[in-house]
């Protein structure tokens, strides 16, 4: 299994540049309100906790942070938040996930689908994309060694991968709390989620379709609906 890409490191940084300009905050919320619905309590919800630490991370106010709880509980009642799964393919043939929380799918599906095809991408059936990647509990920590290696291996990791100065560690989806927690103690966690983890990666090295890849990817991003995306592609920048 690989550790992360240059495009996993290009989406990071934007992520980052996103989070310093608040322009994440709706994103975070619709996710906290996902995971609130099985339980307020981030202390018996662990999805919720990961979640709420994941907005702490791009310091989302704590009122914002409560609000999604509540919208989440259903505490404020109106339409509820709900996860949706779009597939589809990008140029070059690439595969690409994307995760939605939303409160009005006939607003979604259509801005969704028409990023794909106006950016040479088109929307695919269910499961016809999701094949090719594995769903995965991933933990970053912010250090590399044998010992946190090999801590991790015993905690219940399935793959541990150390690339600059960061050690990558995929679990189970039912491990990753668990790994998580043993960890968490005494390393330095920046990211921990579940995720999913393309099975092969095609290397993109046209620049002419890294920028069709790169303005699909913007587009489909940008909207708020839009939590996460997952790709099988790589480039070579």
């Amino acid at each position: 299994m690989s550790g992360h890409s240059k495009w996993a490191k290009i989406h990071r940084g934007k992520a980052v540049e996103d989070a310093k300009r608040g322009a994440i905050f709706t994103k975070l919320g619709n996710n906290i309100a996902i995971a609130a619905r099985a339980g307020a309590d981030p202390d018996t919800n662990f999805s919720l906790r990961l979640a709420i630490d994941k907005a702490k991370a791009a310091n989302m106010p704590g009122s914002n942070i409560q609000k999604a709880i509540d919208r989440g509980s259903g505490k404020l009642g109106g339409e509820q938040i709900q996860e949706v799964m779009y597939e589809g393919y990008g140029p070059g043939g690439t595969g690409i996930l994307v995760e939605c929380a939303t409160d009005n799918i006939n607003r979604t599906y259509p801005d969704v689908k028409v990023a794909f095809t106006k950016h040479g991408g088109n929307m695919a059936e269910k499961g016809s994309v999701a094949f090719l990647f594995d769903h995965k509990g991933m933990i970053v920590v912010k250090e590399t060694g044998e010992d946190l290696l090999l801590e991790a291996i015993d905690a219940g990791a399935e793959d541990v991968v150390e690339e600059d100065g960061e050690t990558i560690i995929y679990t189970e989806p039912k491990k990753l709390a668990e790994v998580r927690n043993a960890l968490k103690e005494n390393h330095n966690i920046t990211e921990a989620e579940l995720t999913y983890v393309p099975k092969n990666i095609i290397t993109i090295s046209d620049e002419a379709t890294i920028g069709k890849i790169t303005r699909l990817m913007d587009k489909i991003e940008e909207n708020d609906d839009v939590v996460k995306t997952h790709v099988n592609f790589d480039v070579e920048v």
